[in-house]
């Protein structure tokens, strides 16, 4: 090919050693170990406080994935207030906030301030001081009854989140078998209800004018 204008000449690199450049993972199982043991350490270490924070459970974004559930950012401040807690204490007891997330359905309003509800009544609050309890903290009995030595070997999660919840299909109760024939498809279904109110002007407009056609007729 014939070079035009003031272009500069290709200069290629193809002389790299890849075989001194190649990079092997040959230390995953070692890592995995002392991944492992590092979880192991730090929840002895914080034991026995959990090793994570309370994340409220939140859909998944966009038509494809928003039937599983998640672990979210952090509580909203109408999901706290429901539940009691003030916003500036969460933090301090290993509850994450998100003052910009928006809750936009009573479903999941409800399921987030049980969610904090359940982990409220299972938080035991030592005293700063020893000896010196608050308001907030648990009674001496509460404190005492907990022993470190039965978790410091645990890896403890605060409620961790089911995955698999999502919302339930209608035709879970509903055997295929006793619905009309077509009606089993979910997908046939909501493009039959989507042409139907696609169409429904344009339906409504032609039965009018038939019926003033058979009127016509009759005079």
């Amino acid at each position: 090919m014939a070079i035009k204008h003031n272009q500069q000449l290709p200069n290629n690199h193809f002389h790299k050693d890849w075989q001194r450049r190649v990079r092997v993972h040959f230390d995953q199982p070692g890592r995995k170990s002392r991944r492992r043991a590092a979880r192991l350490s730090k929840a002895a270490a914080v034991a026995p406080r959990p090793t994570d924070r309370l994340r409220p459970v939140v859909r998944c974004p966009t038509i494809k994935y928003n039937r599983r559930v998640r672990a979210g950012r952090g509580f909203t401040l109408a999901e706290l207030k429901e539940a009691g807690i003030p916003r500036k204490l969460a933090p301090t007891i290993g509850i994450s906030v998100d003052a910009r997330r928006q809750t936009t359905s009573q479903e999941a309003l409800a399921l987030n301030v049980e969610r904090l509800k359940a982990y409220r009544a299972r938080l035991i609050l030592f005293p700063r001081k020893g000896g010196q309890h608050k308001k907030l903290d648990s009674s001496a009995e509460e404190v005492k009854s907990v022993s470190k030595e039965n978790t410091a070997g645990k890896v403890s999660r605060a409620i961790p989140i089911d995955s698999g919840v999502g919302i339930k299909h209608a035709l879970t109760e509903i055997k295929k078998s006793d619905l009309p024939k077509g009606e089993e498809n979910a997908y046939r279904r909501l493009r039959v209800a989507r042409s139907d109110a696609r169409l429904a002007g344009v339906r409504e407009k032609r039965a009018k004018a038939k019926a003033e056609a058979e009127d016509a007729k009759k005079k």
